[in-house]
């Protein structure tokens, strides 16, 4: 029997959790654990979710692998680093799900395609409607509403409230950061 998971969050990677790449190198991308950069606050949102009962799942677009920047293995080993330092400020992740591919590649799991939503689903019984999706970029926010989360927009990494008149489709939230989305989501869940 699979297991209901009733109050779920899922994380875009970088520029939520992360400091996003753009600057760290010339590919984009954080191709080695040196170049991962924690954003201020994000690893004590994580706990405040996992305190709150929370089942976390994080999904990312990763396509400098198919790009060559990076392989498997190096993704791997960021990967176990992030996850051993979240532990270790009292978060946890259910589970991290990465799509390698290019645009060019037609994958169904690059967001903002649901793919990668449904990967997670194999973990458990995932009522979309009650989970949240944070990222930080529109293709975020249009996969959210494509699984059928409501939506949350940081703007601690691509997007900018300048932007604001261009973008196709509205989150339900925009936050400074995780920190502020997690508090707008508990705030939210407190008033049910």
């Amino acid at each position: 029997m699979v297991k209901k998971q009733r109050k779920v969050i899922f994380l875009d990677r970088d520029g939520v959790i992360n400091k996003d790449p753009e600057s760290i190198n010339k590919y984009s991308y954080v191709t080695r654990w040196s170049e991962f950069k924690f954003l201020p606050g994000a690893k004590r949102a994580i706990k405040k979710l996992t305190d709150a009962g929370y089942v976390i799942y994080i999904i990312s677009n990763q396509a400098g692998i198919a790009k060559g920047y990076f392989t498997l293995k190096a993704l791997a080993g960021i990967t176990r680093n992030m996850l051993r330092e979240i532990k270790s400020a009292g978060g946890r992740i259910a589970g991290v799900f990465y799509c390698p591919h290019r645009n060019e590649d037609n994958c169904s799991c690059r967001k903002p395609k649901v793919g990668l939503f449904e990967k997670a689903l194999k973990k458990g019984d995932i009522d979309f409607r009650d989970s949240f999706f944070i990222g930080d970029k529109i293709i975020d926010v249009q996969a959210g509403r494509a699984i059928g989360c409501r939506t949350v927009l940081v703007l601690c990494g691509k997007e900018s409230a300048g932007n604001k008149k261009n973008w196709k489709l509205k989150p339900d939230h925009v936050g400074r950061d995780l920190a502020d989305a997690v508090d707008w989501i508990l705030r939210k869940r407190g008033k049910r």
